[in-house]
């Protein structure tokens, strides 16, 4: 009788603490997790000059493709050895090769007179698409420059034809190796690549689709 009085009451608070344990361990993750404070988030913009040319032109903008370490949400610097941290305190607002792909479309349709611009998944029957590597993105040190570099190559969506290719390249000075400093100086590279592509596409011959289909799908001279 005694054993099975001091043991009834063990048993209900095993079973108490079982039902209790995946609200414990749902706490003691939150704690882990808000050690310190969140990074603060920075979107970059889309310049709005207008450019004129390539008039009645679909072109479809891919994702940049880039090397893991670009692939990320997190903001770079380099040193001279090639050596690469991330800053704290800060990341973008997105995984990054989107994010620009997102703003060059933007930048596109602010600043240019092309008929239509969109991204590949939009299912848009397109002229030309621009495929482009994102390279450089970082805080160069020593020197403390923004540094932002992307090839970009046009190619005709009716027949895979690469007809153009350049690197754009844009260097601002960075007032301080901090998030807030380098996200500003990297977002103000960036607009002036972006408008420099804008303006290259622009000021491009670039075939349409129906000049193809007269041509048997070879582009015009």
């Amino acid at each position: 009788m005694y054993r099975s009085f001091v043991f009834s009451p063990s048993a209900d608070r095993v079973r108490s603490l079982l039902r209790l344990s995946p609200v414990a361990v749902l706490a003691m993750l939150a704690g882990a997790c808000s050690s310190g404070p969140a990074p603060t988030t920075y979107d970059l913009s889309a310049p709005t000059s207008r450019i004129r040319g390539a008039a009645g032109v679909q072109v479809l903008v891919n994702e940049p493709a880039a090397l893991q370490t670009l692939s990320t949400q997190q903001i770079i610097v380099k040193d001279a050895s090639g050596a690469v941290t991330f800053l704290g305190g800060g990341q973008w607002a997105d995984n990054l090769p989107r994010l620009i792909q997102t703003r060059l479309i933007n930048t596109f349709e602010n600043a240019s007179q092309l008929r239509g611009v969109s991204r590949p998944s939009s299912g848009a029957v397109a002229d030309v698409q621009l495929i482009s590597e994102l390279r450089r993105f970082e805080v160069a040190t020593p020197g403390n420059e923004a540094v932002v570099e992307i090839a970009v190559k046009i190619v005709n969506d009716a027949n895979g034809r690469i007809l153009n290719g350049r690197i754009f390249r844009g260097q601002v000075p960075v007032a301080a190796v901090d998030a807030a400093n380098a996200a500003r100086s990297l977002d103000e590279a960036l607009s002036v690549v972006m408008l420099d592509i804008v303006r290259w596409v622009s000021s491009s011959r670039l075939p349409r689709r129906e000049e193809l289909d007269q041509t048997g799908g070879s582009p015009p001279a």
